[in-house]
C-alpha cells in the first residue's frame, strides 16, 4: 500500500560531489517500506507539477533515508531543505529486491550505491559489496559493516582505478547472486557478467519517471515477455520495476 504524506525532515547533509542526504519522519510510509523502493517527492513550487522519484537508502522505524544528486530545480529544491521544514511525498512506490538466501554480490554504481545499503542488512548470508564512484566515496563507513567492500573510482583515487567491473574481476568474489542498481551501462555489463558467471542478477533501472505510479507509461523498459497492461514487449520501470530479473529485460 501506498502512502501520500507531509513528511518531517530530520536532517539534510551533504555527502560531497553533488550527493546529498535527507532523513524525513513519516506516520505509514517507513513501516510498509521494502529495499529497492522509492519515494516520489513534491516540490513546493506549484510550477513543478510532477515529483521526483528518489530510492531508499535507509528505514528506521518511521525514518526514512534519501540519497540524491543535486542534478536539476527540483532536487536543488530538496538540498535546501532544513530541520523542521516540511516535504510532502508519496511512497513506497516500485517493486523491491527479492530476499534470496547464499552468498550476495551487491554492485552498485554512482547513485545507485544508497539503495543496496538497506538491502544489504536484509539479506541473511554472506555479502561482498562492489561499489563504483567517479571519485569522492560516500557512504563507505555504512557499507563497510556489512560485508566485504570493495571499491574503484574512475580517477583511481581509491580501490580499484576503473569501473566497478574492473573492481569484481580483480577481486573474484564469489557469489550464488547479483543485486545491482546503476546506470544503464553498468546495468549490461552486469547481466553480461551474471550470464558469464551463470548467476543469477537482479537489477534495479534507473529511469526518468513523471507520474511514478504506472499510468503515464512514460518509464518503459524493453522486455522478454509481453506485459499484460501494454500488450507489447515493454515493462513499467515505476510499477513493474524497478527490480527486475536480468534476464527478462533488454539492456
Amino acid at each position: 500500500m501506498k502512502y501520500q504524506e507531509n513528511t518531517l525532515v530530520l536532517s539534510r547533509g551533504e555527502l560531497g560531489d553533488e550527493i546529498y542526504s535527507l532523513w524525513i519522519r513519516t506516520e505509514q510510509i517507513a513501516k510498509e517500506a521494502k529495499p529497492g523502493q522509492f519515494l516520489s517527492l513534491y516540490s513546493r513550487d506549484t510550477s513543478r507539477l510532477l515529483p521526483r522519484p528518489i530510492s531508499i537508502c535507509e528505514i528506521r522505524d518511521q525514518d526514512i533515508r534519501l540519497v540524491f544528486r543535486k542534478v536539476g530545480k527540483g532536487t536543488e529544491e530538496f538540498s535546501h531543505l532544513s530541520e523542521g521544514d516540511s516535504l510532502k511525498v508519496l511512497g513506497p512506490l516500485g517493486n523491491g529486491f527479492p530476499l534470496e538466501s547464499g552468498r550476495a554480490l551487491l554492485i552498485g554504481g554512482g547513485i545507485g550505491v544508497p539503495p543496496l545499503l538497506e538491502l544489504a542488512r536484509h539479506l541473511p548470508g554472506e555479502k561482498t559489496l562492489a561499489m563504483g564512484y567517479r571519485s569522492r566515496t560516500y557512504l563507505e563507513e555504512e557499507l563497510k559493516k556489512e560485508g566485504e567492500l570493495l571499491i574503484a573510482t574512475e580517477d583511481g583515487s581509491k580501490g580499484t582505478r576503473g569501473n566497478v567491473l574492473d573492481a569484481i574481476r580483480e577481486h573474484a568474489p564469489a557469489a550464488d547472486v547479483i543485486y545491482a542498481c546503476g546506470p544503464l551501462p553498468m546495468l549490461r555489463a552486469v547481466k553480461a557478467y551474471a550470464e558469464e558467471q551463470k548467476i543469477r542478477a537482479w537489477i534495479s533501472m534507473e529511469e526518468k519517471m513523471a507520474c511514478g505510479i504506472g499510468a503515464c507509461l512514460a518509464c518503459v523498459c524493453q522486455t522478454a515477455e509481453v506485459d499484460d497492461h501494454s500488450k507489447v514487449h515493454n515493462a513499467r520501470i515505476c510499477k513493474e520495476g524497478p527490480v527486475f530479473d536480468a534476464e527478462d529485460v533488454m539492456l
